[in-house]
């Protein structure tokens, strides 16, 4: 709907401007891959074969080719980067497109979290000369996450995905991980160091410095829907949205309280309209709740309910004296303001309310994290929705998954970058430790 499309498009905008400005370009496939091209990485094709959602007809005739709606665009690139990339000067090259893919969940759908269209895709990928500057555009991927998830007050923990979780075809996946008001772990955002195998599965090949062919190195990265998810999710409260200043659509609500005689409303309707009309050309994002029909209490509870982060209240007793009140969505706090003040003052105010949106939720993500060396205070962590439990881990595999099935929870991974753990034993089997493992619930 128009007013979450439009928080939508601030948060693509912002993804934009900082892909944009390390030297991605964003391009646009098609929906419909064929099946031939979708099958050429064997272990990618096995990872969503249960998945796909398959074109057999057009109209009443059958394909001879069946036709598989995107659930991601490695092969489909890949296979054009064949015909575009023949040399190392011609590299690194960065793509990214924002678009619809399709996977066929089996799990229960939940709006933006779990879904089967993914109406807001943004996947890039890369193709780079060496495995040491694909690793560098890991990096630099992960950097662009940050500032994202900073930017939004989304707050995460960045793991090493483990190798029987990672992505379909990569040699590794990095992850960001927020945590949910309801104590549960929601995926943000993934980098996958692809390696040489989409580019050996099409026998892409590149001419390198040193003359010799050879096939390149890719990485890819994506985030999806559940970035808006989040940022309503974590900022909101039992009022409704809670929405940072920098993303919101309407920024200020300039609310009459319109009472008393026509000339006294009409008094005080000149005056909200003209401070609304101030804030405007002062480049701020207004709106003028002036419906007559709805008692004040109500337009409060309105713009509340859509996050609003400062609402501005007109009455005549405003007008006679010169000041307004304005409340805060984020701690409902109301303050009087001078009206020759009030650029400034909101601009403050706004400040205010974006910085105190993320504190808020830092404070509320350090409280979920639990660090323990014992699995059972782990799994009642977990059990208890309280949020993400990190214990020591041998590193081991059939480990890991004992772990997973004992604790009934999902593992995240281990802390990236790594960090060093020495004299601790494996929470589950007693083996020395060689990282921590985040365990968590799920969607």
């Amino acid at each position: 709907m128009p007013y979450g499309f439009q928080i939508r498009r601030a948060i693509l905008d912002l993804v934009r401007r900082l892909l944009d400005s390390t030297g991605h370009e964003e391009v646009l496939f098609p929906l419909l891959i064929p099946e031939g091209l979708l099958k050429k990485e064997s272990e990618h094709i096995r990872g969503f074969e249960d998945e796909v959602y398959w074109v057999t007809h057009g109209g009443l005739e059958e394909l001879d080719v069946k036709l598989a709606l995107r659930p991601t665009s490695e092969t489909s690139i890949t296979f054009m980067e064949t015909f575009w990339i023949k040399s190392y000067r011609q590299l690194p090259k960065k793509y990214y497109q924002i678009v619809s893919i399709f996977r066929y969940e089996t799990k229960a759908t939940r709006p933006m979290i779990r879904l089967r269209e993914v109406t807001t895709f943004k996947e890039a990928h890369t193709v780079h000369e060496t495995f040491e500057d694909a690793e560098r555009q890991v990096l630099e991927a992960i950097e662009i996450y940050k500032k994202i998830f900073d930017e939004l007050g989304v707050p995460y923990l960045i793991s090493r995905r483990p190798d029987w979780d990672k992505f379909a075809g990569a040699l590794y996946t990095i992850a960001f991980d927020t945590v949910m008001p309801d104590g549960r772990a929601l995926q943000i955002g993934t980098v996958h160091h692809l390696g040489q195998s989409f580019t050996r599965a099409f026998d892409f090949k590149i001419q390198r410095a040193d003359e010799k062919l050879d096939h390149p190195w890719q990485t890819s990265y994506g985030i999806s829907d559940r970035v808006v998810a989040t940022v309503i999710s974590i900022h909101g409260d039992d009022r409704g949205l809670a929405l940072l200043p920098s993303i919101a659509p309407v920024q200020i609500v300039v609310i009459p309280i319109l009472s008393g005689s026509s000339e006294e409303k009409e008094k005080v309707l000149i005056e909200a309209r003209g401070i609304a009309n101030r804030l405007r050309s002062s480049g701020f994002r207004v709106s003028v709740d002036d419906r007559d029909w709805e008692r004040p209490g109500a337009k409060f509870y309105y713009w509340e309910a859509k996050g609003v982060p400062l609402r501005i209240e007109v009455g005549l007793r405003e007008v006679e004296s010169g000041e307004v009140t304005v409340a805060r969505r984020d701690t409902l706090e109301r303050v009087q303001v001078r009206v020759d003040r009030l650029e400034d003052e909101v601009r403050r105010l706004l400040e205010s309310v974006e910085d105190g949106l993320k504190e808020r939720a830092k404070d509320d993500f350090r409280a979920r994290i639990l660090r323990t060396s014992r699995l059972d205070e782990a799994g009642e962590w977990v059990e208890s929705r309280k949020g993400v439990a990190e214990v020591p881990w041998c590193g081991r595999e059939d480990c890991g998954l004992k772990m997973e099935e004992e604790v009934n929870a999902k593992i995240l991974g281990t802390p990236w970058p790594h960090e060093v753990v020495e004299g601790l034993s494996c929470a589950r089997c007693g083996a020395p430790a060689v990282a921590y493992v985040r365990l968590a619930k799920t969607y």
